[in-house]
């Protein structure tokens, strides 16, 4: 689908190369620019004790997969020559790099597009481009979970905040920065110009919490997040099995609508009839005392024997998973939610995420394996005329890494 569009990828770690990586699913031209030593990305299990070989890197692969690999100091002013020339006929230039980093190298926004005026600049950093904190180094866990206020939204009163789990945020705020790379792209085909394009960490945090964040900021206050027994909405809750599995349950309406379908699931029909239970306040106002009833009606069955009761009252229900029942759930599967992929430190391909998306009549998988460190130096550099033995001084300078093997 986007055969013919090139993009030129210069960010470490996470979120920006995973919006790089679904570029590529969808057809682009990537290629990734990282620091001699590579992206920390590339050591992730450095360190770790165990006494399993591990092959592979799929944290890595996940995000850097199909694309063309470089490495290039871009401190040095001839490194950063060879990026410039490499926006020449460039569509889009994604980074993460602090501007202020990126300004002292002259890769900034203002200096690539005057380069290339139709090139879409996008800009994926912490906190934004404005403001005194532009230049702040930002992980999700700091910016996107923490700076947004999520992490003391899922806090429960006397408990400690939890961490987010690994990237979580990064790849939400990934799809954040494709959406805008494409309606930039869109406007582009209309105009004939680019378009700086910014995103961030904590912005794409809030607007994650947006329903939450739009009750603060309309009457100055949130609910906080409870208990089970203290929920505002009591039904719209969690609720373990006869074979101590959890069951999330999700009524329509505030509940009533759904009421009178739950209680013929668990065989509570006189429910209906008591003043406790027969309307939203009333169960909010004896929450303990409910929750206490449907722990008890949820305990006589299993989890396979609800799903069939609440199937049949079309009631909107899950299971808690974890994750390897996840990768295992056929539904999860028939969605496309994964893939295969190959891994060159790997003598098999194996199953990976896909993109968020997909798209029907397409080939809109993955498109090879993540690039080995500077594998490709001396492809990209002879598409730029630079010949080989400049190639070689440039890596003898350090300019440009020597392939790794």
């Amino acid at each position: 689908m986007l055969e013919g569009l090139k993009v030129i990828e210069m960010a470490t770690y996470v979120a920006a190369p995973a919006a790089g990586a679904m570029l590529r699913d969808w057809g682009a031209d990537v290629t990734k620019i990282e620091p001699l030593n590579g992206c920390p990305m590339r050591r992730f299990f450095e360190g770790m004790k165990s006494n399993v070989p591990i092959e592979g890197n799929p944290i890595f692969t996940l995000d850097n997969r199909g694309k063309k690999g470089i490495t290039i100091n871009t401190s040095d002013q001839k490194g950063a020559d060879i990026v410039r020339k490499m926006i020449n006929d460039a569509d889009v230039f994604l980074t993460n790099v602090r501007p202020q980093s990126l300004e002292s190298a002259k890769l900034d926004h203002k200096t690539l597009m005057k380069i290339n005026p139709r090139l879409i600049y996008c800009s994926l950093t912490g906190y934004g481009l404005e403001g005194e904190e532009k230049n702040k180094p930002g992980f999700d866990i700091a910016a996107y979970w923490s700076r947004s206020g999520m992490a003391h939204l899922t806090q429960r009163k006397g408990e400690e905040p939890l961490p987010i789990r690994t990237a979580s945020g990064d790849h939400i705020t990934a799809i954040s920065t494709v959406s805008g790379i494409l309606a930039a792209l869109y406007e582009r085909e209309n105009t004939g110009v680019g378009k700086l394009v910014e995103t961030s960490l904590v912005r794409t945090g809030i607007y994650s919490i947006g329903s939450d964040m739009a009750l603060q900021l309309k009457f100055g206050r949130v609910p906080s997040t409870k208990n089970r027994d203290q929920q505002i909405n009591p039904l719209f809750n969690f609720f373990k099995t006869k074979d101590d599995r959890w069951i999330c349950l999700s009524p329509r309406a505030g509940g009533d609508y759904d009421m009178p379908k739950v209680v013929r699931a668990i065989g509570k029909e006189e429910w209906l009839n008591n003043d406790k239970f027969n309307s939203n306040q009333a169960r909010r106002e004896n929450a303990s005392e409910f929750i206490k009833e449907m722990d008890k009606a949820f305990s006589n069955h299993t989890l396979s024997e609800w799903g069939n009761k609440l199937d049949a009252e079309d009631l909107v229900w899950s299971p808690v998973q974890n994750l390897k029942e996840v990768s295992m759930d056929s539904q999860a599967i028939a969605s496309g939610a994964f893939s295969e992929v190959e891994d060159q430190d790997c003598s098999e391909s194996y199953k990976t995420v896909s993109s968020p998306v997909r798209f029907h009549n397409s080939d809109d998988g993955p498109k090879g394996p993540a690039p080995k460190l500077g594998q490709d130096n001396f492809k990209v550099l002879n598409e730029l005329g630079i010949g080989n033995n400049e190639i070689n001084s440039l890596i003898d300078e350090g300019v440009v890494g020597k392939p790794s093997k």
